[in-house]
């Protein structure tokens, strides 16, 4: 991975404080005492599986994308004690508690990085603010899907849209495990995931930051990316 031999020389010893998931932490330490083996203890401390889809109209340009996120089991339990809600008697959410989280859900953070960060031929692309926040269980696992629309709509047909899935701090571990869907008029147009593949440097990488604690992010810039599952979608 480029770039990694110059981070191993000592980047990991700045770091700096997270800001927004203070609260949500003080708030839910009921829910860590439950769980004190679980890897929230070590960076990353959130797992997240899911996934991106691509709608298109007229199967020639790229609308939006269409995000899913599958919280660990910790961090569900985690989510749920931070905004004061529990599991009804069949665990599960009563319907007011589930359309409660979707509300304050819905209340995205300043410093929201995304998680899917598309570009096209190297080149970023612009998204609007998440839209359209929907929440679930899914055997005790929260999800959480979303849209992101493009700034622009962009024209298909010039080279491989590609989606990086993952969190600039790395605090929060996204893995693409949801196949993609091309939405809409998908015209000739396939996607497919493009897993990470860790070189020894990068698990040398990964060994260090695991020291982090949750009040500590690397002082590297953008460490996420280096880890990046990629979505990628061709258009004939």
């Amino acid at each position: 991975m480029i770039g990694c031999a110059q981070i191993l020389s000592g980047a990991l010893s700045r770091v700096r404080p997270l800001s927004w998931r203070a609260p949500l932490r003080s708030l839910g330490i009921a829910a860590a005492l439950a769980l004190p083996t679980a890897p929230a203890w070590a960076h990353p401390h959130v797992f997240v599986d899911g996934g991106v889809d691509f709608l298109l109209r007229d199967g020639t340009v790229l609308e939006a994308l269409e995000v899913t996120w599958l919280y660990d089991e910790f961090e569900t339990l985690y989510i749920l004690s931070s905004h004061g809600l529990s599991l009804n008697d069949e665990g599960g959410l009563d319907e007011a508690d589930r359309l409660e989280l979707v509300r304050l859900r819905s209340d995205w953070p300043d410093d929201f990085d995304g998680s899917a960060h598309l570009s096209a031929n190297g080149v970023g692309v612009a998204l609007e603010w998440p839209t359209g926040l929907d929440a679930r269980l899914i055997d005790g696992r929260l999800e959480v899907t979303f849209t992101r629309y493009l700034e622009t709509p962009m024209p298909l047909g010039g080279g491989p849209v590609e989606v990086a899935f993952y969190e600039s701090t790395y605090f929060f571990a996204f893995s693409a495990t949801k196949a993609p869907i091309v939405l809409g008029d998908a015209g000739r147009c396939d996607a497919g995931i493009l897993p990470f593949d860790p070189d020894p440097q990068d698990v040398e990488l990964q060994a260090m930051l695991s020291s982090l604690s949750r009040e500590e992010t690397p002082a590297i810039e953008n460490v996420g990316a280096l880890f990046a599952d990629r979505i990628i979608m061709r258009c004939a």
